[in-house]
Parts: structure tokens; sequence; C-alpha cells
């Protein structure tokens, strides 16, 4: 069994039908059969549902809320010792808060974090990564 933590770029990417959605399709169907196990943290809940908001409004925002709780997806609970993996995640590494979140429930579980996000970059040699095809930035 592979474990996975699913950065909210991917999540989006799914939702949205983007790039690396029938990949992300691919592992919902393996933790679907118990080969795999997906986890994320509320702030990645937090994150689709902000942007959501900010991109199609309030109703999507919540629609997909609730397609992220009919997935086959673990939603991670916070306790001490993750707490800390964050919070050292966060003291050692140039990204975002929500972004150390998220490498460190990789890091803590020892899963492959799923991601279309550069800034993950840097962290390649403390957290194992697939990354999806990122988007191209319009300018």
């Amino acid at each position: 069994m592979s474990n996975y933590v699913l950065d909210t770029s991917a999540l989006l990417a799914y939702i949205e039908n983007e790039d690396g959605a029938d990949e992300i399709g691919t592992l919902l169907m393996n933790a679907l059969d118990g080969r795999d196990e997906i986890s994320i943290l509320t702030v990645s809940c937090i994150e689709v549902y902000y942007i959501s908001i900010q991109e199609q409004g309030d109703i999507i925002a919540r629609d997909r809320l609730r397609l992220i709780e009919d997935l086959p997806i673990v939603l991670e609970p916070l306790d001490e010792k993750l707490i800390r993996t964050i919070g050292d995640f966060k003291a050692t590494n140039a990204m975002s808060f929500a972004d150390s979140c998220i490498a460190g429930l990789a890091k803590f579980k020892d899963a492959i974090l799923v991601h279309k996000d550069p800034e993950f970059e840097q962290i390649e040699d403390d957290v194992k990564q697939y990354k999806l095809k990122y988007k191209k930035h319009q300018g």
C-alpha cells in the first residue's frame, strides 16, 4: 500500500478536470479498492473553498466541499506530533503556511506528496513527490 497526500493544487486539478485529473482519479480508485491511502488536511479544504468562492461563487464552493467529503480521502486530525512536524517544517523552509502544513503532513506520514506547485521543488530531498504537470502562468 502506498500513502499519498494531496496538495490543494492536486485536489483542484481533479475537481476542475485539469491536466492531472486522470492521474488523481486513478489514485482515488486505488484508494477505493484499499490499495492506497490518500490524506489531506483541513487547510486544503479551506483553500479549495475560498479559491472556489473567488473564482465561481459560494454555491460552487459548498458543492466542492461536499464532493471532497465523498471522496475516499482521509481528513487527518491535528495532534501534537503532527503540529510539531508542521511547525518545524515551516520554521526551516521558505514556503507558504498552507504548503508547509501539507508538506509537513507528507513528511510525517512518509507519504508521497501529489501536487502541481513548483514551490515544493525546494523540499525534494525531504519529501517524496509525485509532480503533476504544472499550470502555465498567463501574463
